[in-house]
């Protein structure tokens, strides 16, 4: 058994240095199933880093935790239980991840909306839950200044002090500028992957099926004319 200390240095630091990157979500998730054993030390862990982070780390995390829970289920699924103390602890917590992630200035609310409803998707959150803390959400969702303006914008948030507006914490210009390019990783991913769908069976053929227009009369009028023009090609080739 590895030593419990290292363990948990090993994944403070996983933790800490996050990005949006899924490499880096999916080795924070896989080192959690390693060392499932410790799951209370290392749940207690993922607490302490949202509570003494910033705000961009924090949003990685809370990516981090529907990455993890996405993994238990799936080994759950298998017939493995073992990694579900995880999805149990954060069940029990989510309240305090919630509020932790999101923090006073309301920076990640979008960030915890996707993943809450992923979570729920998955079967880890009831409905009602997800209701409960969407009203947290709504009382922390004050404008936030980052939230609202566009990159160029965001990028001049902060002046010679760094300060923000509308009473905002202060944000330091890297963080604004990290988080900008973060989004666009993460953007990037989902447009990649929207578009996936299972292996097996007739998923495609059910996909393509159910997103093709239904047939009108302009549609038989082109498959006419294509076929007059194969047989023009076939009668002078």
């Amino acid at each position: 058994m590895a030593d419990p200390f290292e363990v948990r240095q090993r994944f403070t630091t996983l933790l800490s240095h996050l990005s949006a990157s899924h490499t880096s979500l999916q080795k924070a998730a896989l080192y959690a199933l390693k060392n499932r054993e410790m799951d209370e030390d290392l749940h207690s862990c993922i607490l302490e880093q949202l509570d003494r982070t910033n705000m961009n780390t924090r949003a990685n995390i809370m990516f981090f935790i529907e990455c993890l829970c996405e993994y238990a289920s799936k080994e759950n699924s298998a017939g493995d239980a073992s990694a579900m103390g995880y999805v149990r602890m954060l069940q029990r917590d989510i309240l305090a991840v919630v509020e932790c992630v999101v923090g006073e200035e309301g920076a990640n609310v979008r960030v915890v909306r996707k993943v809450l409803g992923t979570l729920q998707g998955l079967g880890i959150l009831l409905q009602e839950t997800v209701t409960e803390l969407d009203a947290v959400l709504k009382s922390r969702e004050v404008a936030h200044p980052f939230m609202t303006m566009g990159a160029d914008e965001a990028k001049s948030v902060s002046g010679p002090g760094g300060g923000a507006r509308n009473g905002a914490p202060k944000m330091d210009k890297r963080q604004i500028e990290q988080r900008i390019e973060e989004d666009r990783e993460r953007h990037k991913r989902l447009r990649e992957s929207i578009w996936a769908v299972p292996g097996d069976g007739y998923e495609e053929l059910e996909r393509l099926w159910e997103e093709a227009s239904e047939v009108g009369e302009d549609d038989y009028v082109v498959a006419r004319e294509d076929a007059e023009e194969r047989r023009k090609v076939i009668a002078y080739g």
